[in-house]
């Protein structure tokens, strides 16, 4: 199969999710914690995930598939094919009936992403890349071309457990004092995709990042003409800790906001979802 192929299909299992997602919205669902009470998870987030599996595997019987949700294989492998699948991502949004909510998927070939697609179904947008163009909605997007830092708006993504929120409140004075503005979207994956299209310049965490979190949106924002680092600087990889995202020219700043972040960090830090 060729990679084109590989973009359909993300692209094809990714809006099979989230017609699901989107029928269970704002639908009374119940609600169920996982390892804590801000990590949610409700039927509609395994039926979403069970819908992107069997698209999948309509065309790619063998691939691993790694996803968020139920016994789904948790880790990438580094060598071959395999998928990537958040089902909704930003579920703590879901639950609350605030529209910002995703289903991501990414196709990788030894552990980097080739394809990727992330639906927002409450806003009917659809950001896709394969290995050469990113679209929203079928049209062509890119970075924005913002150079001066005071002008750029910056999302810090991944949540802070209770006892990190020192953390959070260094990354909110980290971005104010170097760029216009904040956002924070509840979805990682969606601030990825808005870096992707224009319509921010900086996404920025210092915590342990799923992949079902991050690789998506990563490929999104490379094919559109971003940077994407851990926090030494150095081209990011699934399994590093932090992720800097950028247009490309504000990096620096990005990145030094990062740090900020990290210099308050404890030793040693749990991994965290954006739920």
């Amino acid at each position: 199969m060729t990679e084109n192929s590989r973009a359909a299909v993300a692209t094809a299992a990714a809006r099979a999710g989230a017609r699901v997602a989107a029928e269970g919205f704002r639908d009374g669902l119940a609600v169920e914690t996982k390892d804590d009470e801000t990590d949610v998870v409700t039927a509609a987030d395994r039926e979403a995930q069970s819908r992107v599996i069997e698209t999948i595997r309509e065309m790619f019987p063998d691939d691993t598939v790694v996803g968020e949700e139920e016994d789904s294989p948790k880790t990438v492998p580094e060598t071959g094919d395999a998928w990537v699948v958040d089902p909704i991502d930003g579920t703590n949004n879901f639950v609350r009936d605030i529209e910002e909510f995703a289903t991501a998927v990414a196709a990788v070939t030894d552990g980097d992403p080739t394809a990727a697609a992330v639906v927002l179904p409450a806003h009917g947008d659809a950001y896709a890349a394969d290995e050469t163009t990113a679209t929203r909605n079928d049209e062509p997007i890119s970075v924005s071309t913002v150079t001066d830092p005071e002008l750029g708006c910056v999302v810090p993504t991944v949540w802070w457990p209770q006892e990190r929120r020192d953390e959070y409140a260094r990354a909110c004075g980290a971005i104010v004092r170097r760029f216009a503005d904040l956002r924070r979207f509840g979805s990682a994956q969606a601030a990825l995709a808005r870096l992707a299209a224009g319509s921010v310049e900086g996404v920025v965490t210092n915590v342990d990042c799923n992949p079902w979190d991050t690789v998506a949106g990563v490929h999104l924002v490379r094919v559109a003409g971003g940077r994407v680092t851990d926090l030494a600087g150095e081209p990011w990889r699934v399994g590093d800790r932090g992720l800097v995202a950028s247009n490309g020219a504000v990096h620096d700043e990005v990145l030094a906001a990062a740090r900020e972040i990290d210099s308050v960090a404890s030793a040693e830090t749990p991994p965290i979802t954006e739920s």
